[in-house]
């Protein structure tokens, strides 16, 4: 019984990881349809300044929750303002600017910090389930990646601002006959995946040595996930988080972590030469 729970709670880690990891790209290209190249770099800037942060005797959970959020969020107002927002439409040039934005950012960082690992230390302890040890901030992540998935949903499902955020991403001509400047809704929308991204970045601090390079070992799993998920912003992220994450503790579990991440690249492959259009394109139409 001890092991079954052991398992289950890797499993939920797993899929509440790669949603975390996955949200901001989500937003962003779900709605806006824009290929952030630079996502694992916002991840990376996220995770710096919870460190820095906290070097400098601020609380953990205020660096994670609201400083690094909120910095990553500016960054990513920044960059939609000068560069991204000249670009809307023309997929290949996005992808181009935000590759070369990815390589700014690493050069950056690397002047600022070195290029040795930082870290900081895990805030919630783990405990004992019979024989086995649980990481006690694996509970911490489920959680957040829950409470982001339903507050992401009531905004958009709910609020007026989701709602016209929502409708301007379908037809930004019909938004704007009817009084609504588009231009803003698309700036409120990339600093909200920025942010989203940058408090992932934070959120897994504590877990991984931080280097500049280290926004590369997240791209590709969020590409993935968001893109064999499916056109659907909350219910693809979550479909393609729990195919992969599922499979990757599974296979981890069984064999190795290399392993696992093998595995999550053959179920892509598989689930994307099956479905093209992604998840729920055919099992979930019409869901948000």
């Amino acid at each position: 019984m001890d092991l079954f729970f052991v398992i289950f709670v890797e499993i939920l880690y797993g899929i509440a990881s790669l949603a975390l990891i996955s949200i901001g790209l989500a937003v962003v290209f779900g709605m806006m349809k824009v290929i952030n190249l630079a996502h694992g770099e916002f991840m990376m800037l996220g995770g710096y300044a919870t460190i820095t942060a906290v070097n400098l005797g601020i609380n953990v959970f205020v660096a994670m929750l609201i400083i690094a959020p909120l910095l990553v969020g500016v960054i990513g107002l920044l960059v939609e303002r000068l560069v991204i927002r000249h670009l809307y439409g023309r997929l290949v040039d996005t992808m181009l600017a935000t590759w070369g934005l990815s390589l700014f950012f690493i050069g950056i960082v690397t002047m600022i910090f070195g290029n040795t690992t930082t870290s900081i230390t895990t805030p919630i302890r783990g405990f004992a389930v019979g024989n086995y040890q649980i990481n006690g901030y694996n509970f911490f992540i489920i959680f957040m990646a829950c409470l982001l998935l339903i507050a992401i949903y009531a905004v958009l499902k709910i609020t007026r601002l989701g709602l016209i955020a929502r409708g301007t991403m379908q037809s930004a001509d019909i938004a704007a006959s009817l009084g609504y400047n588009s231009d803003h809704i698309y700036m409120v929308t990339f600093f909200c995946g920025a942010s989203l991204t940058g408090l992932a970045g934070a959120i897994f601090a504590p877990l991984v040595g931080l280097v500049p390079t280290s926004g590369s070992a997240y791209m590709a799993e969020a590409f993935i996930t968001v893109v064999a998920g499916g056109p659907s912003l909350i219910i693809g992220l979550l479909s393609g988080a729990t195919a992969f994450g599922a499979i990757n503790q599974i296979v981890t579990f069984t064999s190795s972590a290399v392993l696992g991440e093998v595995a999550i690249l053959v179920a892509a492959v598989i689930i994307l030469r099956l479905i093209p259009k992604g998840i729920t394109s055919r099992f979930f139409k019409g869901k948000m």
